[in-house]
């Protein structure tokens, strides 16, 4: 099958009905547990997950500008979720839910503005060091919160760093039998990754630890309260334990509550479902394209559009907010998935075993959800996202640690705003000129009928790149782009990164055309990393 030659819609269903359907079963197993275990972690009810994941998969697939993207709750905004229900509650988990309900109603609404005003240029706004930042700090969080849920204890503490301080007791006061159903999931999320065997590979690991799990927890009898001697300790165990499902899901839906919705606290939450959870799917929606086999190009305002409608209806339904989902859209592509109809079986097949098979998720420990929610947390801060920010730059890494600091002490959104701020500043030492901080200056002449050349002064910095890319887009198709940064004093790695994606692009929606750099070679790479900042050679 050549490249761009994949039929879409019920021309697509027809002709890709087996792969679909196959990738949206399999993207079922990753995503059951992982709704739950999201759910369960943002102070929602569990079966607000499932209900998110089967809107995500059944309403939003024809309104999507994706074809691969699969739309369901995230683990990147555990930690919004949880602090909304946490301070519009005030001790009242029920009275948080409902408020923070209303909040995430008025943020869909708000990311449909987004998408009508094509806002989607956002995600190319936000430097790369401080989102990596930000999202490691999101791992942090989530972890911290649930190794206490893992081993069957319930913290004191409420702020991350409180909850990373706490740790140690918890250990000292761990459930044994829960912690040792919490440790097995984790080691089988963390081993399953290292078998080399294709078949082993394609077996979701959130699938092995349910089937574990779940006779783990029969065999500890979690679904009667009774308590156990261990090493003359007395411990207690029961359905607090395991996950908590209403009968009906018709009876799981649950109104929003608009009473506080212009304190200052939803105010607040509504701005960071909007813009973290918006910049969060663009991001993701973007990876995806570049895993696409066939490389198409999602139209991200649509799909903007499309997240902030399913957010609204969510959000009226008892759900949590949703966004194109990485993990769960790369799990598509690996298995298979051609269209979109992938990400609507999905949620086909979560409607028909929530309403069908509901005593079944009642079996599951809430251990293993927390374990799951661990090693997302794990993969989000893992010693390689260090590491990897590190070679770009020691700049890079510096922006990355001031995010993930500012975001444990005080919140997301003055993290990733503080980053923001640290690297346009570092930006000033390393020589960018305020006249072109925001507008770059771009000479455009054509060498030839087929030739363009784009000379780039001063500086071609993120605070910059909205508006040279909309310079870029005004350009005609199938032609040689040159952009020459002979006589740019600084260009930003984040510049580097989005301009490589845009020559793929561009490439690919007219397979004459080509976009090529060059000018790097007169300047100074501020590391060994080939995305580097760079500064012009004196």
């Amino acid at each position: 099958m050549k490249l761009k030659t994949l039929k879409t819609g019920i021309a697509g269903f027809k002709a890709y009905f087996k792969d679909d359907l196959l990738s949206g079963f399999l993207v079922f197993l990753i995503a059951l547990p992982l709704s739950l275990g999201i759910a369960m972690a943002s102070g929602f009810p569990p079966v607000a997950g499932i209900i998110t994941a089967i809107v995500g998969g059944i309403i939003v697939s024809p309104l999507m500008g994706a074809e691969l993207t699969i739309k369901g709750p995230a683990a990147g905004l555990i930690v919004i979720a949880l602090g909304a229900v946490t301070e519009l509650g005030q001790g009242d988990a029920m009275a948080g839910y409902k408020l923070a309900l209303a909040v995430g109603a008025v943020a869909g609404v708000i990311q449909i503005v987004f998408g009508l005003v094509k806002l989607g240029v956002l995600g190319d706004f936000f430097p790369s060091a401080a989102v990596h930042g930000m999202l490691a700090a999101i791992g942090i969080i989530i972890a911290s919160k649930q190794i206490h849920t893992l081993i069957g204890v319930k913290p004191e503490g409420k702020e991350p760093l409180e909850l990373l301080a706490e740790i140690p007791h918890s250990i000292l006061n761990m459930n044994h039998e829960i912690a040792l159903i919490g440790v097995i999931s984790l080691l089988i999320l963390f081993i399953l990754p290292l078998f080399k065997n294709k078949y082993i590979k394609k077996i979701p690991g959130p699938m092995v630890v349910i089937l574990v799990s779940i006779p783990l927890g029969h065999y500890f009898d979690l679904e009667h309260e009774h308590k156990f001697l261990f090493l003359g300790h007395i411990e207690t165990i029961g359905p607090r334990f395991l996950v908590t499902l209403p009968s009906n899901l018709l009876d799981a839906v649950t109104f929003p509550d608009f009473s506080q919705i212009f304190s200052s606290t939803s105010i607040k939450y509504i701005i960071m479902f909007a813009l973290v959870g918006s910049l969060e799917s663009l991001l993701s929606t973007r990876a995806v394209d570049i895993l696409d086999p066939y490389q198409r190009k999602s139209k991200l305002d649509r799909d903007l559009l499309s997240v902030g409608a399913g957010n609204t209806l969510v959000a009226f339904l008892g759900g949590l907010p949703m966004i194109s989902e990485i993990v769960r859209s790369s799990a598509n592509i690996n298995n298979g998935g051609k269209t979109r109809w992938a990400n609507f079986y999905h949620g086909v097949f979560l409607l028909i075993f929530v309403a069908f098979l509901p005593g079944l998720i009642h079996q599951i420990p809430l251990a293993a959800l927390a374990a799951m929610l661990i090693f997302t947390g794990y993969r989000l801060a893992s010693p390689k996202a260090f590491k990897h920010t590190l070679q770009i730059g020691k700049e890079q890494f510096a922006i990355f640690l001031v995010t993930i600091i500012t975001t444990l002490v005080v919140d997301l959104l003055v993290g990733i705003a503080v980053g923001i701020l640290v690297k346009f500043i570092i930006h000033l030492f390393m020589g960018l000129s305020l006249k072109s901080a925001f507008k770059p200056i771009l000479n455009i002449n054509q060498l030839d009928e087929h030739t363009l050349q784009i000379n780039v002064g001063q500086s071609a910095v993120f605070t910059n790149y909205i508006s040279l890319k909309k310079q870029l887009d005004q350009l005609p198709r199938g032609k040689k782009i040159i952009m020459d940064f002979t006589e740019t004093k600084l260009i930003g790695n984040t510049v580097l990164e989005n301009i490589e994606n845009y020559a793929r692009d561009y490439k690919n929606e007219d397979s004459t055309g080509s976009l090529v750099l060059t000018g790097l070679e007169n300047h100074k790479k501020v590391s060994n990393h080939p995305k580097s900042a760079r500064i012009l050679k004196k």
